[in-house]
């Protein structure tokens, strides 16, 4: 390794796809060939990790930044970013927007630089309804928020949370309460079901979100989808039952409206608008 006599081995493990493993000894228990469930912690992993080792865990993206650090020095990389972010961060753009993909943006660069000029702004002319800046259990921020700078302590300022760095756009068209019944489905789907709180608690809102869509909502059902979330939240094993609730409960707060619309008209408004222009 670089001519020191030193020899490292790089072993790649290709992973089953469970969202549960990008939770550090989740994906440890994996590697050791069990079933990807997290740990009590502590022990944390930097004292009793891999086969009970101590074990450094970093992500992949952490890991690319040392090489230039190393070679550039640590104040060229301070000379970038904000002053509690140095550097910059990956952001992985998806939904309504014209040119979605991966960029690098300096840490503190305004969200509103990412949609609108990189990603070349909300698709077909539409406007821009919400977004997620961190991935699928951060908290939705709106419009006004859009010259928030890409950065772990203004996005938390803001509200939400930089996350995985997973921008998600969404249009005027977007039916908030269907996209936050989406998500709740995928995280009833990747729970391992260790603890009842998320492995139940997650099922229970899938069920009252398919209610609203399916048009056999109440009014008290939008109290009691915040209730469970509650009672999910910080009573879970592990962050994923915690984060199941994040996106939900920032919808209702933001788009109540919406899951009102869906009681009174028995049914998501937006379909049926969709199917009436195409009638």
């Amino acid at each position: 390794m670089l001519g020191k006599g030193y020899d490292i081995d790089v072993i790649l493990h290709r992973g089953a796809g469970a969202y549960i493993c990008g939770e550090e000894t989740a994906m440890l228990t994996s590697l050791e060939g069990y079933r990807g469930e997290p740990r009590l912690k502590p022990p944390f992993p930097a004292v009793k990790g891999l086969y009970g080792k101590p074990t450094v865990v970093n992500n992949v993206e952490t890991v690319c930044n040392l090489p230039h650090i190393v070679l550039n020095g640590a104040d060229w990389f301070k000379a970038m970013g904000t002053p509690t972010g140095a550097g910059t961060r990956l952001w992985c753009m998806s939904g309504h927007v014209n040119r979605p993909g991966n960029y690098e943006m300096e840490n503190g660069t305004p969200i509103r630089e990412l949609i609108e000029e990189h990603g070349g702004g909300v698709w077909k002319n539409r406007k821009l309804k919400a977004f997620q800046p961190g991935g699928a259990s951060m908290m939705v921020l709106l419009p006004q928020h859009l010259d928030v700078g890409l950065d772990f302590d203004a996005i938390a300022k803001a509200g939400s949370l930089a996350g995985a760095g997973a921008m998600v756009v969404m249009d005027e068209t977007t039916c908030m309460v269907d996209a936050a019944r989406r998500y709740v489905k995928f995280f009833e789907h990747e729970s391992c079901g260790k603890c009842t709180p998320c492995r139940e608690g997650t099922f229970w809102m899938a069920n009252l979100f398919d209610r609203f869509e399916g048009g056999d909502a109440k009014p008290g059902d939008i109290d009691l989808l915040l209730d469970i979330g509650y009672n999910i939240d910080g009573r879970s094993f592990c962050p994923l039952g915690d984060a199941s609730t994040w996106f939900p409960r920032s919808v209702i707060k933001f788009f109540r409206d919406e899951f009102q619309e869906h009681i009174s008209e028995k049914g998501c408004p937006f379909k049926k608008s969709v199917q009436e222009a195409v009638a």
